[in-house]
């Protein structure tokens, strides 16, 4: 029996993908983790832990570089909740483009106003003008699963689009409207965007990415939307940006202190992915892809470790090797298979950075001599039996 534990509140439609071999559990040695937001930095990994199934796209909450060198594998659900993003986003450009935040508020305060209202309506009304986004040129920076959604939503209201992605996937590549327009550079969509929205994740290289250098290379008034992560735009610079006028209007999905209190801002709550459908999309996702792994040894949408697929396993046996990217690895254990017999049928071999895993068919049942032998070799960091 498999034991899986919960971390947050998962859709029971993905719970339910579970067969018998599954149960859920509040154990602390789980064979599989599910979670959403928990922060999973401070909590220790059991040797028992096989693979952690994030319900969502970002995996800041968890601790990726010791579930490698333990050998757990780390799933996410990209695309999933894309759609929810996209419609949130596309909601936002209106909100960047027209000041309808500013004018909800500022109606508010007529009430009492009685038969006064339509004409303090019509007296007030010219402060919230903002230009229409037909027309407008959108700057898309990043063409994965959401941008494309955003860049072709966007195409569709009669704005012209610039992507920009240099490593766009060939299914991001094939969704695509064949109309958007290709930047060749970062520093060309800055200067030639009305409006820009960012849809990458936050790592070192994409820190601050929206800073004073790349803010000057912008058009006088750009609005700027980012539904990815707070970290990818510069506080001070921004700040500085947004009370010139440089930047006209910056709507973001995470709000914290210093940004709710910059002019011209537009906070929401973190809803990117809050719909029924997104959680149970990214639930049914997340329990596929640890179900697999664990049944079957199969990787898929993996962070730290690379895709592999074998499907199910016909043979008498089959192992899984989690290990480090380095050389011989693969002739060091398919010579210990061979020094106790054991036939090879079939087997994958992928790497991902620092990080390898071998996943392999076998004519005849493995021994615990067998997994002893494997663990011993340098660089294996777990072996699992699946079958």
């Amino acid at each position: 029996m498999y034991k899986i534990k919960t971390l947050n509140n998962i859709a029971e439609e993905g719970l339910n993908l579970f067969n018998d071999k599954f149960k859920i559990v509040d154990d602390a040695d789980a064979n599989g983790i599910l979670l959403r937001s928990y922060k999973m930095h401070d909590m220790e990994l059991p040797n028992s832990l096989e693979a952690i199934g994030r319900a969502g796209a970002g995996v800041n909450n968890i601790p990726i570089d010791r579930c490698s060198e333990k050998g757990i594998v780390v799933f996410n659900t990209p695309g999933a909740n894309a759609n929810a993003v996209k419609e949130l986003v596309m909601a936002g450009l209106l909100l960047a483009s027209r000041d309808i935040v500013g004018a909800i508020d500022w109606a508010k305060t007529l009430k009492g106003k009685g038969e006064e209202v339509p004409k303090l309506v019509e007296a007030g009304k010219s402060n919230f003008v903002g230009p229409e986004v037909r027309g407008k040129t959108l700057g898309v920076i990043g063409l994965g699963a959401i941008g494309v959604l955003v860049a072709n939503a966007a195409k569709r209201l009669g704005m012209e689009v610039l992507g920009y992605d240099p490593f766009i996937s060939v299914e991001s590549a094939w969704e695509l409207n064949h109309n958007i327009q290709k930047s060749d550079s970062l520093d060309e969509l800055f200067m030639k965007s009305d409006y820009i929205t960012i849809h990458v994740p936050l790592m070192d290289a994409t820190k601050g990415m929206i800073n004073e250098e790349k803010i000057n290379l912008m058009k006088d008034g750009v609005r700027l939307l980012n539904f990815s992560r707070a970290g990818l735009c510069n506080d001070t610079d921004l700040e500085k940006a947004l009370e010139s006028g440089k930047v006209a209007r910056y709507i973001t999905d995470f709000p914290y202190d210093k940004v709710l209190n910059m002019k011209n801002v537009v906070c929401i709550p973190h809803l990117g992915a809050s719909t029924p459908e997104s959680e149970v999309n990214c639930a049914v996702m997340a329990v596929s892809e640890v179900k697999d792994y664990i049944e079957n040894g199969n990787i898929t949408n993996s962070v730290n470790y690379p895709e592999c697929n074998m499907g199910a396993c016909n043979a008498a046996g089959r192992i899984a090797v989690n290990h480090k990217n380095i050389p011989y690895m693969v002739s060091n254990i398919t010579t210990a298979l061979a020094s106790k017999n054991i036939n090879i049928i079939d087997m994958i071999n992928k790497s991902k950075k620092d990080w390898a895993y071998t996943l392999i068919d076998v004519e005849s049942k493995i021994t615990d001599e067998i997994v002893d032998g494997l663990k011993e070799i340098e660089g294996i960091v777990k072996v699992r039996v699946l079958k």
